[in-house]
């Protein structure tokens, strides 16, 4: 008669404790690299609104021969802030140090969990401060 011995099929402990070490790691990696692309993203809802004001702002002053601080000339709801399309910014219109007649200086202040991104902004003569590409 012959007997046979069963193996036990499965994995140990040591094979475990190696699989989930490479998935830290890799988690490690790719998280901060996976929320730096949704900032990114987010950051381009906030430059598209400030060239479409400032396309807005560059008719204003082809007309009145000013720019416009106050938003609700140029068709928005508020005089003060607009929300970008996808509210992750709120922007805002001033005079430059030349004053609003010959400067206007638009501003995006990011929202909520875009807060960490910093504020772009954006001036008729293409002036750009903050994190454009």
């Amino acid at each position: 008669m012959m007997t046979t011995k069963s193996k036990t099929q499965g994995f140990s402990l040591v094979e475990m404790m190696v699989v989930v070490a490479i998935i830290v790691i890799l988690a490690s990696v790719g998280v901060p690299q996976y929320n730096q692309r949704v900032m990114l993203a987010k950051r381009s809802d906030g430059m598209q609104m400030l060239t479409r004001i400032m396309s807005s702002q560059e008719r204003y002053f082809s007309n009145e021969i000013t720019y416009t601080t106050d938003l609700r000339d140029l068709g928005y709801g508020s005089a003060t802030a607009v929300d970008s399309t996808e509210g992750h910014y709120k922007i805002t219109a001033s005079a430059c140090g030349d004053g609003i007649v010959q400067c206007v200086l638009l501003t995006a202040v990011p929202q909520g969990g875009q807060a960490s991104d910093g504020n772009l902004t954006l001036n008729n003569r293409g002036a750009r401060t903050g994190n454009w590409p």
